[in-house]
């Protein structure tokens, strides 16, 4: 063979090994280089990833353990902070509550205070996690539960402001100190007139009594601070004369005051109403009555008994039609009822239409179907109609006299209190022009007695 050539491969198979001596045959090991250098950088890829997955999951587990942690905490306080305001709400307690309190304290001092290297770093795993995880969850507080606060906090819709209104607890006794309130419910379209003559009503009273104030959309009362009525007003919707809008705005009213959870009666007054004897007077009527006072009656007459539609049957049969005044007082289990009503709000809202005036018919006949025997069946508002037309008789300065007033808290009429006679009939007054205030505020401090 020639200096410098290989051998054919084609010969046998000795021959395949043979090659010329001055040249080394590098092709196959330079392949298997390029294999063992592409291997190394899977095998690297592999592990790379195995420990980003690694500390993926033990930062999970981690931040699950740490909120864990801050809920089981935020629990902790917020259970020894009810104790200490006794139950929730009234911010006194029991002398078995002071105690639960003091070991409240003790337990989250001593949770707070074992290992300032702990807090630390808790601190430290916050900052990283804050950005990336989610916020833990928003735990339930008791007194924020039963005292909602002003009602114009809240951003429900109808229904879902209902459907919260209309839960009930099943047990009797209440696991807080509660003072019966009475809820004063305002259906006014814009200002007060006669808000100088309830603040004097209200004054001294505080804690017997809440104010809701439901006017039509984008009208913004201005109270001063000390004012019952400052912070008052409820998210309101449009409101028309003689339709189901009024209804809709007497649940409103309802709902919102059924989130307190204090308040036991409930009194739809408007802006022409005045109260004609003292707070405390009305304060006890309505406390202590086992009745309810809505005006509900059937008489065969076409503003009555003529506006029935025989397509509420058979839900509402014509001897269960009811008219009554739109102004009412009720109990709050009875309240609860009104604002959970589905069933025969949707036949009215259908079948009562304006002519009809759902405001004098809906509540009446509901109540008469579900708590006859629970209502008084009259109002405690006083209005007069011997005038005759579509709307009461409105009495301004000249018309409002003391005489007059005497005769509203004592007109010779009897009705029954608790199974009982009584002149004492009503406890309000419509419908008086805003020129009648002076006059109300000098018989505020003589014949009304406030």
């Amino acid at each position: 063979m020639k200096p410098g050539t290989l051998k054919s491969r084609r010969g046998s198979a000795g021959d395949e090994e043979e090659a010329y001596i001055g040249f080394p045959v590098t092709p196959r090991r330079d392949y298997c280089w390029s294999s063992w250098l592409l291997k190394a950088v899977v095998a690297l890829v592999i592990l790379m990833a195995g420990v980003l997955i690694g500390l993926s999951a033990s930062a999970n587990v981690s931040r699950y353990y740490y909120y864990s942690s801050i809920g089981s905490s935020s629990l902790l306080l917020s259970s020894s902070s009810l104790q200490a305001a006794g139950g929730g709400g009234t911010g006194t307690g029991s002398s078995s509550g002071n105690k639960n309190n003091t070991n409240g304290d003790v337990f989250a001092s001593s949770s707070t205070t074992s290992s300032g290297r702990s807090r630390s770093s808790n601190n430290k795993r916050k900052k990283m996690t804050e950005d990336e995880a989610p916020p833990p969850p928003v735990l339930l507080d008791f007194r924020g539960f039963v005292d909602p606060g002003p009602p114009w906090g809240h951003s429900m819709s109808d229904p879902e402001l209902f459907w919260r209104a209309s839960m009930a607890p099943r047990m009797e006794e209440y696991p807080f100190q509660r003072v019966p309130k009475v809820a004063f419910l305002f259906l006014t379209r814009g200002p007060l007139p006669f808000a100088p003559l309830w603040e004097r009503f209200f004054h001294g009273h505080e804690g017997l009594y809440s104010v809701y104030v439901h006017a039509l959309p984008g009208y913004a009362g201005r109270y001063r601070p000390s004012s019952p009525f400052h912070g008052r007003q409820i998210p309101s919707g449009e409101v028309s004369w003689g339709s189901i809008t009024l209804v809709d705005a007497e649940k409103r009213l309802l709902a919102n005051a059924l989130l307190d959870w204090s308040n036991q009666r409930f009194v739809l007054v408007s802006e022409s109403c005045v109260p004609v004897f003292n707070f405390r007077m009305v304060y006890e009527y309505l406390v202590n009555s086992a009745m309810s006072y809505v005006e509900s009656y059937n008489i065969d007459v076409p503003q009555c008994a003529g506006r029935y539609n025989p397509r509420m049957a058979p839900e509402v049969l014509e001897e269960h039609w009811r008219k009554g005044s739109e102004w009412f007082e009720m109990s709050r289990d009875l309240a609860v009822d009104v604002v959970a009503d589905q069933r025969y709000y949707a036949l009215f809202r259908r079948h009562c239409t304006p002519s009809c005036y759902p405001d004098e018919h809906y509540i009446p006949t509901f109540l008469h179907l579900r708590h006859g025997a629970r209502n008084a069946n009259r109002t405690v508002t006083w209005v007069d109609w011997s005038r005759g037309g579509p709307h009461p008789a409105r009495f301004g300065k000249a018309a409002t006299t003391a005489d007059l007033m005497a005769a509203i808290r004592s007109n010779g009429t009897l009705c029954l209190y608790n199974g009982k006679p009584t002149t004492v009939c009503y406890l309000f007054a419509r419908k008086f022009a805003p020129s009648a205030l002076p006059t109300l505020l000098n018989l505020s401090t003589t014949l009304l007695d406030f």
